[in-house]
């Protein structure tokens, strides 16, 4: 089977993670992956912020959990690292900037056997203050949204393969 297909079909989205940290090279494969995706008209103004400081990454999930009235066992699945990709907040290409560097990052992770998670709570709040300020601590400019994070780290398990809705597809011609 072609490699890229079989990459693609047997990604998944873990929800538990080793604690053990990824190693740098791996992760700069990640980045490059993500930083190598479409952006519109190649703007690339997206900013990846990494995180591998597991008090801070707890000090962002108290922070949406919080905002969000989620319970205390909400981590973001506890991974040893967590990637915030976030774009200027007037880009109308921001979501789908972002979105198609999320994949990318998806996507290369799985090659290298590492697993992923896509994290979507923060776009909604990014603006609320104490949600604000550990985003402006974190070096995440005034005027962007957080459209997504990648919970990434060696996986507890291997997730079971799913199935795929029928009918999804439709031919015109």
């Amino acid at each position: 089977m072609n490699e890229v297909l079989e990459n693609i079909l047997t990604r998944r989205s873990v929800r538990s993670f080793k604690s053990e940290q990824i190693k740098d090279d791996e992760l700069n494969l990640i980045l490059k992956a993500g930083t190598h995706a479409p952006s519109a008209m190649n703007k690339q103004c997206w900013q990846f912020t990494v995180i591998q400081n597991k008090s801070k990454i707890e000090v962002l999930a108290k922070v949406i959990r919080e905002a969000l009235g989620r319970d205390e066992s909400y981590n973001f699945y506890a991974p040893p690292t967590l990637i915030l990709l976030s774009n200027e907040k007037d880009n109308p290409n921001g979501l789908a900037d972002c979105a198609c560097a999320l994949e990318n990052i998806f996507l290369m992770a799985n090659s290298l056997n590492i697993g992923s998670c896509w994290i979507n709570q923060l776009k909604a709040i990014c603006d609320e203050a104490a949600t604000r300020e550990i985003l402006t601590s974190l070096d995440i400019p005034e005027n962007h949204i957080v459209w997504g994070m990648a919970a990434i780290g060696y996986p507890n398990a291997t997730p079971k393969p799913h199935s795929i809705k029928n009918g999804t597809i439709k031919f015109i011609k």
